[in-house]
């Protein structure tokens, strides 16, 4: 049983908002970037591993089991506040609810201090000068302060996607190719070949 993904919503928020708040009162922003950072990569490692998704979502498993493999897996890996907090969902049922909580927190956390994540997809690797460039230029159009994750995608070919939130921005030459090979077949070379005559008389 995969970690199911859930949206953000009113009872994750909940847990986000308590979470943001104990920690802000003990450690501050970057405490909770911090832990957020974590709950995020165990979050993507669920994904990765199904072995990892069925301990946190399979209802078949009791509370006091998963706690138990809880503390084998991330003590001493993970902060302290980390593994209370997964404890936390454990006891009141809600630990598969997870990527919905996270969502929910980075939701908090933008709204607090301005912050916007940003994921930024590449066919290659960006440099250092170019993720820099791209979050000046983001940080200015969003009028907030942008926080970059980039990502590397072999099969875009070329191009950048850039996900905010829910919105996409995709300029990869892949979904170019893909639009205009879609246009094609809806329109017919016929058509083409006819904007092209046109193009090539004027």
């Amino acid at each position: 049983m995969p970690l199911p993904i859930i949206a953000s919503n009113a009872t994750t928020r909940v847990y986000a908002k308590s979470l943001f708040e104990m920690v802000m009162a003990k450690g501050g922003q970057q405490k909770i970037a911090e832990i957020g950072d974590e709950l995020e990569q165990i979050v993507e490692i669920a994904k990765a591993q199904p072995e990892l998704g069925e301990m946190l979502a399979n209802p078949s498993i009791t509370p006091d089991a998963r706690s138990k493999s809880l503390d084998k897996l991330f003590k001493g890996r993970v902060s302290h506040e980390t593994l209370q907090f997964l404890h936390v969902l454990n006891a009141k049922g809600r630990i598969s609810a997870l990527t919905g909580i996270v969502d929910s927190l980075q939701e908090v956390v933008q709204d607090q201090f301005g912050v916007v994540e940003v994921d930024v997809y590449t066919a290659q690797p960006a440099s250092p000068s170019d993720i820099s460039d791209l979050s000046n230029r983001l940080a200015r159009a969003l009028g907030k302060q942008v926080v970059v994750h980039t990502y590397t995608q072999p099969d875009m070919i070329g191009g950048v996607k850039i996900q905010i939130g829910d919105q996409l921005l995709d300029g990869s030459i892949a979904t170019q190719l893909r639009k205009l090979t879609d246009k094609l077949n809806t329109e017919g070379s016929s058509s083409v070949r006819s904007r092209m005559g046109k193009i090539l008389e004027g």
